[in-house]
This record gives structure tokens, sequence and C-alpha cells, in this order.
């Protein structure tokens, strides 16, 4: 399906390709100038992020991985980079070149929350690539030939944006507005001694805004993950097991059309029933395929886009939603 290709990654947490960002163009004569880290993020051993000019960059270890060499051997390009004789550099270089490009290093070295940082360009980064998949002769590599497919042009450049939740268009500054506006009207979403499916939704709702999409009325994921758990909880009859559910009024904003019926009765759930609720939602919800369905009904809808579902159930479906 178009824009969602699979990335196989093998020493990394980076597997599909993200919806593209937008067009903003990064200069990447970077040289040596004075650069900080706007914003980072690891996935696995895999370091990612965005300088402060708008660059995105992959560490060492990321570059490695999608190039499917050792570690050490983008470090042998970093020492060797002024030595122009030699072949590899030469042809690395002349790739660059193609495309306007030229780097005095090819990574920044940068420190960042009292930690030394190689970051490698993307412009960079998609220059090894493009090597180890058609110019290192014997030394050519089938996973850098996949990715290079894959990643090529600004796929890789959007790929860094959206796993780190940046836009270069800064066009998305208010992400969290709408998700903001339903906590500011229902953060006392409970009676004492329950919880809200809304409020223990936070974390994948977050991830979800963080890696794209675009939370509002239409996209609502606590009424789904709130409809799968109350016909677990009825199934089950953990009323006798935890004590009854009750209902509290919720609150949606103005702009949502599910405002005209505020307020909204909706189930909340003894405490001492949280623990079974993470752990539905992990292992039920989540790595059990209702989250899917539910992106899949949205894909089909027109609502969100192929690769934005398959980027979400990768990162959620590797996080361990921790039992109090």
């Amino acid at each position: 399906m178009s824009g969602s290709q699979k990335t196989d990654i093998k020493a990394s947490g980076i597997r599909y390709l993200a919806p593209r960002s937008g067009g903003k163009e990064i200069n990447s004569a970077q040289g040596v100038l004075a650069l900080s880290i706007e914003v980072d993020a690891e996935f696995g051993d895999v370091g990612m992020g965005v300088l402060s000019d708008g660059t995105p960059y992959l560490n060492q270890r990321g570059l490695a991985a999608l190039c499917g060499v050792m570690n050490a051997h983008i470090g042998t390009i970093s020492s060797q980079w002024t030595e122009d004789e030699k072949p590899r550099i030469a042809a690395i270089k002349s790739i660059l070149s193609k495309v306007g490009s030229s780097y005095n290093s090819p990574h920044v070295e940068l420190f960042h929350g009292g930690k030394k940082y190689f970051c490698y360009p993307a412009d960079v980064c998609l220059a090894i690539l493009e090597y180890y998949a058609f110019d290192a002769g014997v030394n050519c590599q089938v996973d850098a030939r996949d990715n290079f497919r894959k990643l090529a042009g600004s796929k890789l450049k959007d790929l860094i944006y959206s796993q780190v939740g940046y836009d270069p268009t800064g066009q998305r500054k208010d992400i969290f507005r709408k998700w903001h506006d339903r906590l500011a009207l229902n953060y006392q979403s409970a009676p004492k001694g329950h919880f809200h499916v809304f409020n223990e939704a936070s974390v994948i709702i977050y991830e979800l805004i963080m890696a794209g999409a675009e939370i509002g009325d239409k996209f609502v994921v606590d009424i789904s993950i709130g409809q799968h758990w109350s016909k677990h909880w009825s199934e089950n009859n953990f009323d006798s097991q935890f004590g009854e559910r009750k209902k509290w009024p919720h609150r949606y904003p103005d702009d949502h059309p599910q405002a005209k019926s505020n307020p909204q009765e909706s189930w909340c759930y003894p405490l001492s029933s949280l623990g079974v609720y993470r752990e539905w939602l992990q292992c039920v919800y989540i790595e059990g395929g209702k989250f899917g369905n539910y992106l899949t009904g949205k894909v089909k809808k027109g609502e969100i886009a192929p690769s934005f579902a398959q980027l979400a159930i990768d990162t959620l479906g590797q996080k361990q939603i921790p039992n109090k």
C-alpha cells in the first residue's frame, strides 16, 4: 500500500514509514555550526532527532542498522572523512555532491542532557546507505538496498520528523489542544475509589499524537477502549469480584459534535480492578488485535493514513503498561 512499506531494521525499533509531514527544505552544508538538539528520541538502540536548525539525524547505531553493517564501519567513515583518496569516502562524497551537498564531517558531535551524541544528518545517512546498497562491491548489503529503496528522497526525513513529533512546517503547534480541552473538562472524571478509561488512556493518546494522529472528534480512541473493556467486564462478571462499577458524567468540548448531548454518563471502575484493566489493555486490546481493528476502520473511512496505522500499532505494541 502506498507510503506504508515495512522497513525492516533488525537492530532497531524503526519499522514503518510515517506519513509525509511537509516540504521544508533543510540546508545541508552544516560544517561545524554551533548547533544543539531540538528534540530527540530512542527506539531500541536507534537514536534519532532534529537539530536546532531543523536538520533530522540518526545516531551511529541507527545508521549502521539501516546499512546492515557493524557500528564500527560507520565510525571508520567518520574518522577517514578527510582522506579523499579512500575509495569509500570518495564514493560517498560523490553521492552527496550529486544532490548539491557537502559536509566537513559526516556527523555533528554534540552534548545533550549530559551525554555525547554523534548525529548523522539525513542527507549523509542516505548517501552512506546508497553506497552500501549499490557501490560497495562485495561489501554491498541486502538490508541497505532494501532500506534505500524505501527511504530514498525525503522519506527518511519524514520518518524521523514523525517519530520524534517534529513538524518542519510549523502547522501542528496546537496538536495537543483538543486533547487538553477534554482533559480540562474531565480531569475529575471518576468518583473517589474509581478510575475512568479516558484518563487511563492518556499514555496511548499521547503516543498517537506524537506519531502524527489528529486527535479530535473523529478519532476518539478511548471510546473504542471503553466499549471493549465494558464488554469484557460484563462477560467476566467483575462486579462480583471488584465491586460494582458506576456511571459518572463525561463532557466533550463545544467543537465536538458529541457535545450536543453533554453531559454523557460513562462507566467508572473500582480502583481494585486497575491492574487487571492495564493487563487487559496491553495484552488483549493492543496486542490482541482490537486496537488494530479500530485503526483499520479509520483507514477505510479515510480518517487516518495506512502508514500511520502501522506506525501506531508498532509503537504501542512495544509498550509495557505497569500495574500499580
